[in-house]
């Protein structure tokens, strides 16, 4: 592949979309359907937007992956330091890894709650109880949290890249507007 400076516009487009997306089901999940008792019938339509939204993550992660392993990306960054250097593909590839396991473990457990019939083809049946009783629900819990602390590491990175280093890293993951040379330091 050729050395460009930049990600592709695809590329960028899909990693913001997936960002505002992937942040907004976290926040759904952890602040509207853990604090809606089971028992309230407003919190079948708050699983439908967090259900349809995971559905649709998982959708574009797979055309994100696929855009990304078929265009041209540029050159790893540096920290200047090798553990760091390390860290970061591991933790790219992270997250496709989490959001992969995300969406088998909140399928799992949609398919063993019954939520299909019950928030998609309105069955009129009630929700279980607790949906804490499905291993694969504890299961999504806590990979929620680790895809929080991968969100957070991630922007911990891109800022020292920003703020710290000054290398302007975050250029290649933004739209470009007729810059040359975008690593090179300006006054």
């Amino acid at each position: 592949m050729k050395h460009v400076s930049r990600y592709h516009p695809l590329l960028v487009t899909l990693h913001w979309v997936l960002a505002f997306l992937i942040i907004a089901a976290l926040t759904l999940g952890f602040f509207g359907l853990a604090a809606t008792p089971n028992a309230d019938p407003q919190k079948i339509g708050i699983l439908r937007v967090h259900m349809a939204g995971g559905m649709l993550i998982l959708a574009l992660m797979g055309i994100r992956f696929i855009v990304r392993m078929l265009t041209s990306r540029p050159a790893d960054a540096t920290t200047g330091y090798p553990v760091l250097d390390r860290i970061a593909p591991i933790s790219h590839y992270g997250f496709y890894l989490l959001v992969l396991l995300m969406a088998g473990t909140g399928y799992t457990t949609a398919i063993l709650a019954g939520l299909n019939k019950i928030v998609f083809q309105g069955s009129g049946n009630s929700l279980p109880p607790s949906f804490a009783v499905y291993p694969t629900f504890v299961a999504h819990f806590y990979i929620a949290t680790l895809l929080v602390g991968l969100i957070i590491l991630h922007v911990l990175a891109a800022f020292y890249h920003q703020f710290v280093k000054r290398d302007r890293l975050l250029r290649r993951i933004f739209f470009a507007r007729g810059v040359s040379n975008p690593s090179a330091p300006t006054e």
